[in-house]
Parts: structure tokens; sequence; C-alpha cells
């Protein structure tokens, strides 16, 4: 009978069918970085020396799917699912039945296609990176699968947009939201930059890989995929972005420093976090150097909302600290729950997020990206945002989530098995990102396999830092296992209570103060955005289509 009552309590926080939605999606999220996580380390070890792989699995099947499952699966279902649970429980508590529909069609969608591109990449017909790169020419299945995916997403996105239209419409008037008001925004990004992967797919690559045309456009299909492939980052960053503002100043027992700018910050990121995909592409040819600095300027304008962030994230630790007792210009820090791994592991994100965000003004600029472009230190800088930043937030979101979602508490044991975790995992990217970082500066390549090239003497001089790599492959294996076991515990085993915590979703402090009404014109931001887009990219379009050397499909595996 006890039983019986904590599970009914447990259902009180989230609607059943909300809570078998929002499970589902992250569920599927602990698969896909479990694998992987598998392929990183087989190809993290083969690339430093310490393994050779076996003939019947090649480095760059290892590579894709190390990109696909991390890069793109994992992310895309755990954000999905997280939206959905603040949407839910601050809309009205609980999603539309309607909405709710078209997220499950949505998901099977995205599950269908995740398993037909896996199938693809397993039998080695599909070793073409997660960026699709042509003229790399992969099995049809497998861009049919990753549309399947985008298309699964969109639905996600009509239904967190079908959920908030609907609270709008009853409570005319009203300023949104925060959580709401952000995931609308996260996934009115999605929605406008994947229409470029989308494309590419759909008109480009299924056809090509059909073989239904004989030759493909490789400028115009890189530069549709770097127009989706940049905002995909901020797209992984958003939802990291929302707990920093939403739920850590509950978490750290303050509140949310201010209302409109937070909501300022989503807008600006919409405009400038899309018409810059040229940064990727600064030493192709192909592409006039004007259009190539003009997405250059727009990428460092990107930096003002960053920086808006961390000004808001310390006034809330500062506001939090001083209501506390705290004096000293730092004292406020001390007042922090570092022993808190739900703030432990968020925190240690937003620290590695200085470092990352430097690296990506080296790299969005022209003549320093000459040096870095093409080497090891493009890796160590991917990995110290999705794999550090957004990776630690979301392991923080997880802790945070899951005893409203499953009724469990976080014991005292798992909470420090977290700060342990958080630990192993900074370390591990310690090790392997910054040796990268170095290695890439000495002239270490990527997107190759291992080699010696004959014993040359500069190769030599990256040998130590190699090892340091393998080493931090390592511990970052240990932590998704880790990471798992606590999830997985959580989920089933931890000790039922019914002093359940709500799902930590920060109270604005109360200036007197409405968010401005323009902000929730979405229409005049998609419209602005659409706009810069199109300045950004009309011109050296039209170019690279009436321009670009075509090219027949290559299998290099």
């Amino acid at each position: 009978m006890q039983k019986e009552t904590k599970r009914d309590k447990a259902k009180f926080l989230f609607d059943p069918g909300d809570r078998k939605l929002i499970l589902a999606h992250i569920g599927f999220s602990f698969f896909a970085i479990f694998a992987g996580a598998i392929a990183g380390l087989l190809q993290g070890l083969q690339r430093t020396g310490f393994i050779e792989l076996p003939a019947s699995i090649g480095y760059y099947q290892l590579l894709t799917v190390h990109g696909v499952m991390m890069a793109l699966i994992f992310t895309t279902f755990f954000i999905i699912g997280y939206l959905y649970s603040g949407v839910a429980r601050t809309l009205g508590g609980s999603l539309p039945s309607g909405a709710r529909t078209t997220a499950w069609t949505g998901y099977y969608l995205m599950v269908a296609g995740t398993v037909l591109a896996t199938i693809e990449i397993l039998t080695n017909d599909a070793s073409v990176l997660y960026t699709f790169y042509a003229p790399l020419q992969a099995d049809p299945l497998f861009y049919i699968g990753m549309a399947l995916v985008v298309v699964g997403s969109w639905l996600s996105g009509f239904a967190i947009f079908a959920a908030y239209a609907k609270w709008r419409r009853a409570n005319k008037g009203q300023p949104s939201p925060l959580f709401a008001y952000m995931a609308v925004a996260t996934m009115v990004l999605w929605q406008i930059c994947t229409i470029g992967v989308a494309i590419e797919v759909v008109f480009q690559l299924i056809p090509w890989s059909l073989g239904w045309i004989d030759k493909i456009n490789v400028e115009l299909s890189r530069t549709l995929f770097w127009y989706f492939g940049h905002p995909l980052v901020y797209f992984w960053l958003l939802p990291a972005y929302i707990f920093w503002y939403v739920n850590v100043p509950k978490i750290v027992g303050g509140k949310i420093f201010s209302d409109s700018l937070p909501r300022l910050t989503f807008v600006l990121f919409i405009l400038y976090s899309i018409p810059v995909g040229f940064h990727h592409q600064l030493m192709e040819p192909g592409i006039s150097s004007f259009w190539k600095f003009l997405q250059v300027v727009l990428t460092m304008i990107v930096v003002i909302p960053s920086l808006m962030t961390a000004f808001s994230m310390m006034a809330t630790f500062e506001l939090a600290g001083r209501e506390k007792g705290a004096t000293g210009l730092f004292g406020f820090f001390r007042k922090l729950p570092f022993r808190d791994a739900r703030f432990f592991a968020a925190f240690a994100g937003m620290v590695i997020f200085i470092p990352a965000g430097a690296g990506g003004v080296i790299n969005a600029s022209y003549q320093l990206d000459q040096v870095v472009h093409n080497t090891l230190w493009i890796t160590g800088h991917f990995h110290l945002t999705v794999a550090s930043t957004v990776a630690l937030t979301f392991f923080a979101i997880t802790y945070s989530l899951f005893p409203a979602l499953t009724g469990r508490r976080i014991t005292p044991f798992i909470n420090k098995l977290g700060i342990w975790h958080t630990i192993i995992w900074v370390l591990g990217m310690a090790f392997m990102s910054i040796p990268m970082h170095i290695v890439g500066l000495f002239g270490e390549p990527r997107r190759t396999a291992y080699t010696t090239y004959m014993d040359h003497p500069v190769v030599q001089t990256w040998e130590p830092y190699r090892k340091l790599i393998g080493i931090g492959s390592g511990l970052l294996f240990i932590g998704v296992l880790l990471f798992l076991f606590i999830a997985l515990y959580m989920w089933f085993a931890a000790p039922r209570t019914e002093q359940l915590d709500e799902f930590p979703i920060g109270e604005v402090h109360d200036t007197g103060h409405r968010p401005p009404p323009i902000l929730e014109r979405w229409g005049v931001w998609i419209a602005l955005t659409l706009i810069l887009t199109l300045i950004a990219y009309t011109v050296p379009v039209m170019h690279i289509i009436n321009h670009a050397p075509e090219s027949a499909g290559v299998r290099s595996w």
C-alpha cells in the first residue's frame, strides 16, 4: 500500500503520458551515447597507437558511428526530451493531447531513421563521417534514415509550438513562462537551420546515391551542410543555457536575475548563429573572401549573447550568495552548492566554456584558421564545446530531472558518485582535448587514422601527446559508463520517496518590469533571420551553382 502511494505521488509531478514521452526520448539517447562511446574509445586508442583494429572494423567506420551517435542522435533525443519536460511543467502541467500525438509520431520517425542509418554504418556502407561530406558516397538508405531523423525532429518542434500557442491563446497579453519561451526559440532555430541539410539530403545526396544523377556539386553540398552545421552547435548549447538560466538559480537557492535578458539572448542567437556557416569553409575555394568576411563578422557578434549569459549567471550567483550572508568581493562563491552534483556538473561546464569559446574565436578568424583548420586543434575545440560544456550540463539535467520523473530520490551515495563522475569527465577531457590543441598547433591533421608518416622527425614530437589523448579517451569512456550507471540506478533502483523535490524551475526576481511584448513577436524575428540569411547566402550560392565543379561518388573505404 505504501509503494502505491509513492507511485501515485511520482505520477503527480508529470502527467503519465508526458512522463513516458520524456523517458522514451532520454532513454533512447542513453543507447546512443553508449554506442558512440564504444566507437570513440576504439577510434581514440587506434589513433594514438594503443591498439590495432581488426581488419573487419574500419577507423572511418568508427569515426562515423561516434560522430552520428554523439553529435546527432544523443543530443537530439536528449534535448527534445528535456524541452518537453519544461514545456509540460510550465504551460499548464501537461502537453495537449494533440501535441503529444505529434510528439510520439516524431519520436517513432526518429527511432526508425536512427536504426536504418545505424545498420548502414555497421555494414560499412556509410563511412562518410557525420558531416555527409561529398564526394564520399554512402548507401541511399543511410541518407534516407537521416532524413527521417530530421523530419521526426520537425514534428517534435511542432508539438512544442502547439503547446505554446494553446497557452498564449488562454493567457492573452501575458508573457509566456521563461522555460517555454526558450524551448520555442531553440526549436525555431532548429527548424530554420535544418532546412539546409534537408535540401542537401533530399535533392542532392539521395538522388546521387541512387544513381539518378551521375555527379554532385560538392561545394554546394558542403555549403548546405554548414548552413546547418554551425547552428547545430547552438542547438546543443541553448538547452544548456536554459538549464543555467532557469534551473540552476533554483538549485543554488536564488532567483533568476532577469526575465527579459535571457529572452533577448535567445533571440540574438537565432539572428546571428544561422547565417555564419562559411566560417567552417574559410579554407575552401569557390567562395568569395567578401562573403566569408561577412559571415565571420556575424560569427563574432554571436559572442555578445554568450557574454550576456555569463553576466546573468554571475549576477544570479552573487544575489543568491548575498541573500545567504556572503560578504566581500567574491564571498558569494563560498555559498554555492559545489557538493550538489546537479550544480557541480553544470558549473564545470560553464567554466570549460571559457576556453572553448576563446577557441571558437580563433577558429572563426580568417588568418588564424589557416594555421589550425585541418588539424587536431579543431577536434580538441569541438570536444571542449559539445563533449564538455554541453555534455556536463546534460548530466546535470539528468540528475535534476530524474527524481521528478521516476519518484526516486538522489541518495547521498549517488550524489557523491555524480561529483566523482564530473571530476573524471573533466580530467578525461583535459587529458584528451589539451594535447589535441597542442599537436594541432604542431600540425597533426584531423580526420585521418593513425600514421607514423615513415617516422618523420616532426611526427616524433607528437608522440607524447598522443599517449595522453589515448589515456583521456579511456577516462571519458569510464565517465560514460559511470553516468549510465547513475542514470539507470536513479531510473529503476533508487529508493522511492514521498518527499519528492519539484523539477527545479526558478522564479524571477520581482523587479516590476515585464519583458517587452516585441520579444514574443516570433514572426518579426523569423523574418529578420531569413533576411540576414538571404543576404549572407544568396549571391555566393548562386555563384556556386553556376561555377562549382561536380564530382562522381567516391568510396574510399
